[in-house]
């Protein structure tokens, strides 16, 4: 078994979609970055990246890239699991938290759920998401972005 964690943090700005676990949700502002910003699958791939000792997603899909600009998050999760993948590990369960003042993540949690499980081609029992509002303390209790944290735990495949 291999354990990786991940942390990110964007930035939130006027005139981007939110897309948080590969789905959009309903806000007046999105994440800030040159990819979709999705926060949560960037938390989730460095986490499976550590696990692996690949490094980070800025090593694989760098800012600086043209390549990249605007690019889906689940597709560079998807990028990531087929190394996962390629080295003969399988999702044994992965943790999540979504650390935002604003919007309320609980009517969405089951969707991302869904749509991470599927990204990982894992089971949605395999796959926790959980949220917080940090009190209305720091920059995400100011509502200048979203972060996010998660712990994931890989198998051999057998």
């Amino acid at each position: 078994m291999k354990i990786g964690q991940g942390f990110d943090v964007h930035q939130l700005a006027e005139g981007r979609p939110l897309i948080l676990g590969g789905i959009e949700i309903p806000h007046d502002r999105g994440l800030l970055g040159h990819s979709d910003a999705d926060v949560l699958l960037h938390t989730i791939a460095d986490a499976a990246l550590g696990a692996v000792g690949e490094g980070d997603i800025g090593r694989h899909f760098p800012d600086t890239s043209p390549e990249f600009k605007d690019a889906d998050s689940a597709e560079l999760l998807s990028h990531v699991w087929k190394i996962v993948d390629e080295k003969g590990y399988r999702l044994g369960n992965v943790d999540c938290t979504i650390m935002a003042q604003n919007p309320k993540m609980a009517p969405y949690i089951q969707a991302m759920r869904e749509r991470i499980a599927g990204l990982l081609h894992a089971d949605i029992k395999q796959v926790n998401i959980k949220a917080t509002t940090t009190e209305k303390l720091g920059f995400t209790g100011r509502e200048e972005g979203i972060a996010s944290q998660a712990v994931l735990l890989l198998k051999e495949k057998s």
